[in-house]
């Protein structure tokens, strides 16, 4: 293409993702997407240039213009009529109040009287509508030619229609001020000449005013577009350095892991016996500063006769296991001889028992 022509390789990229991001919002690409894939990014260029900014056509986009400008029209148009009955409406609503606070005119009496029979005439004929167009019967069966009866006279009318742009120039001029010293509280202590030459510049600065926020709005899009975009590079980039950190870790950390284990075995066995040698310290301070070199004499002295008596019981009992050894050679027979000999023993005893016994009793 054209652009592609004069432009390098990344600054064709470059361009093309400003359009993706304007004119083809939903196309999330990233520059290795379109580096990888040329022909769609001719695709996509192509494309660009017979849509708008909102992803229409420019034939549908001009005919949209089109109909938006006549629906602003009939907006406008339907806007001043209904702003001219409410504000009738505010007339009479505020003809009511001072009626209940002040004393009118009979003029001013007139003209409120005559303006809210004349709108509810016109009212109730507009929901009437015409004759030949209504299916049903008309409602209380009154036509057109009934309420027109009930007009105001003409000359009463002719004088209401006279006062009645003074009037709702009046309310309007109020609505105004109103209006301003919203916008503008600082307006509230103005003259009403310079309230008025502030109001007939409040539409521009209010015109200004969307203008400044549409044009935030779009930013913000904008902001949000780029912000979705860092987003996802952003989790790309940490998926990368969390595989790297994977890698590095099985890499280095797990080769050297065995030389720190035995490192630290070492470490530990050193204070360990630094620490068993130091508990003996403390034993041999302790026992240093219990017993003076007398009782260390004593104790020693006591020790050696015990060990000696011990390896006295020591050699008598390794005596007594020989014997008991050379007796159980016999094997069953040693047995029953000792069976026999417990229970002549038993016998003696018994016998002697018994003649202990007689020998007190002829006494």
């Amino acid at each position: 293409m054209a652009s592609g022509d004069f432009c390098s390789p990344g600054e064709g990229v470059e361009i093309l993702q400003q359009v993706c991001s304007k004119q083809l919002p939903p196309c999330n690409l990233s520059e290795e997407d379109l580096l990888q894939n040329p022909h769609f990014s001719k695709l996509l260029l192509s494309l660009s240039q017979h849509v708008d900014e909102s992803g229409l056509s420019l034939t549908l986009a001009k005919e949209q213009a089109q109909a938006w400008k006549e629906v602003r029209l009939h907006k406008t148009t339907w806007l001043r009529s209904e702003i001219l009955q409410r504000v009738i409406q505010e007339l009479l609503v505020d003809y009511y109040v001072k009626t209940q606070d002040t004393n009118l005119t009979s003029e001013d009496k007139k003209f409120h009287e005559t303006l809210e029979q004349r709108l509810l005439v016109t009212e109730l004929t507009q929901l009437l509508g015409p004759s030949q167009e209504r299916e049903m019967p008309p409602v209380l069966g009154l036509e057109k030619a009934d309420l027109l009866e009930l007009m105001p006279p003409s000359e009463d009318f002719v004088r209401m229609r006279a006062q009645l742009p003074l009037e709702v120039e009046e309310q309007l001029k109020k609505k105004c001020f109103a209006l301003l010293c919203y916008h503008d509280p600082s307006s509230d202590s103005d003259s009403e000449t310079l309230k008025a030459a502030k109001v007939w510049k409040l539409a521009e600065v209010l015109l200004g005013e969307k203008q400044q926020c549409q044009d935030a709005k779009s930013q913000q899009k904008e902001q949000m577009v780029l912000l979705e975009k860092k987003s996802a590079t952003y989790s790309q980039v940490l998926l990368r350095c969390l595989a790297l950190l994977q890698r590095l870790l099985q890499e280095h950390r797990l080769k050297t892991q065995s030389e720190l284990d035995r490192i630290n075995a070492q470490y530990l066995e050193i204070k360990c016996s630094a620490m068993i040698l130091k508990l003996r310290m403390e034993e041999l301070k302790i026992l240093s500063d219990t017993y003076t070199a007398e009782k260390v004499e004593v104790h020693r002295l006591i020790r050696d006769r015990l060990e000696g008596a011990i390896r006295l019981q020591e050699q008598d009992m390794e005596k007594s296991r020989q014997v008991l050894n050379t007796y159980e050679v016999l094997g069953e027979e040693f047995d029953r001889l000792v069976k026999e000999y417990t229970q002549l023993k038993q016998a003696t005893e018994n016998k002697r028992w018994a003649l202990q016994e007689f020998s007190k009793a002829y006494r």
